[in-house]
């Protein structure tokens, strides 16, 4: 923020004027040289103090005997001049940054960082009643740059001031472990939210762009402790997922298993109920043949039961009950497969 460029005040040039009219007095120069030597002045004065430029990123608020008439938009601009119109340049189209915790000290692609000095800052009390060191920025941008010149006397100040109050209350309110871990990005995003509320509540043309967390640590006393705790947690759920993995890897493939033997268990037993059932409808089939030619059947039954004896023996032997001794032996099995092949 800062006044156009040749915009200086009435005050300024009435002095210029009085110290060129001091130096024609000494010389006693004439009365009509001296009026037009204050004419060539006031009108190079008037003349470099009409026009001001306004740049890319800016936005220029025009006031007119102290009253507000207008904004300028980039470019080059009139105004009326020896302090009639007065303009006040500011950076509407940058994003600006302010800084908790710790100060940026060489910006750049290297940039470098302090924390000296800023230990009450950066220290929050959180719910559990722990201390956490925190840095954190805010980003926000110039929406109304009348409301943010001339609403309030120090936006800037303002700015830091509400956003620090904002953060203590949101991280006093959770536990240091979710405000070292896990729900940062949720504070940061209920920080950004209660911030921007209050802002408009005080009606100073400001526009929330990010709150982020920087750096979030236990004070140096206590962080070898916090460490080792962190490092037990993380192990923890590294086993706990390990364990998940391993339930949800050997459950299904047991469940499969089971399955499949029941399956297979139940087709056996068609299966069996199902010879059963064939075997019993046989013997029933040759009861009923039995009945109807009890000789027919004996003797066919007695030739199948040989059919299907006699290929399973290796040698034969035919015995005639009339001869004293046995008959040759007849290898007909060696004979059939010898045949065979």
């Amino acid at each position: 923020m800062s006044e156009g460029p040749w915009g200086a005040g009435g005050d300024d040039l009435e002095k210029k004027v009085t110290e060129i009219v001091d130096r024609f007095k000494k010389g006693r120069p004439p009365q009509r040289i001296i009026f037009v030597a204050i004419l060539i002045l006031l009108i190079l004065l008037g003349g470099q103090s009409s026009f001001y430029k306004v740049d890319t990123e800016e936005t220029g608020v025009i006031l007119r005997f102290g009253h507000f008439t207008g904004f300028a938009e980039p470019g080059l601009h009139f105004k009326l001049p020896f302090g009639i119109d007065r303009v006040y340049l500011v950076k509407t189209g940058r994003v600006l940054k302010e800084e908790f915790g710790f100060r940026t000290v060489t910006p750049g692609v290297r940039s470098t960082y302090s924390k000296r000095g800023l230990e009450e800052e950066s220290l929050t009390l959180t719910g559990d009643l722990n201390v956490s060191d925190i840095e954190w920025i805010v980003q926000y941008q110039i929406a109304d740059p009348y409301k943010y010149l001339f609403r309030i006397k120090d936006p800037e100040g303002t700015i830091r001031d509400i956003c620090e109050a904002v953060v203590r209350k949101v991280v006093g309110n959770s536990n240091v472990t979710e405000v070292l871990t896990t729900e940062r990005a949720l504070l940061a995003s209920a920080i950004e939210k209660e911030t921007q509320t209050i802002l408009n509540q005080y009606d100073i043309g400001v526009r929330i762009v990010t709150v982020k967390f920087q750096d979030v640590n236990p004070p140096d006393p206590v962080k070898a402790a916090f460490n080792e705790v962190n490092e037990s947690e993380q192990q923890k759920e590294s086993l706990i997922f390990q364990a998940r993995e391993q339930y949800n890897r050997e459950v299904p493939k047991a469940k499969g298993v089971a399955k499949s033997t029941i399956l297979e268990a139940e087709g056996y037993a068609v299966e069996r109920i199902n010879k059963a059932q064939g075997e019993t409808n046989r013997f029933l089939a040759l009861l009923t043949e039995y009945r109807k030619a009890p000789q027919v059947t004996r003797q066919r039954l007695y030739l199948e039961t040989l059919e299907e004896i006699i290929p399973r023996l290796e040698e034969i032997y035919i015995m005639d009950s009339n001869g004293a001794g046995a008959l040759p032996l007849l290898p007909l099995r060696k004979t059939t497969i010898e045949g065979g092949k």
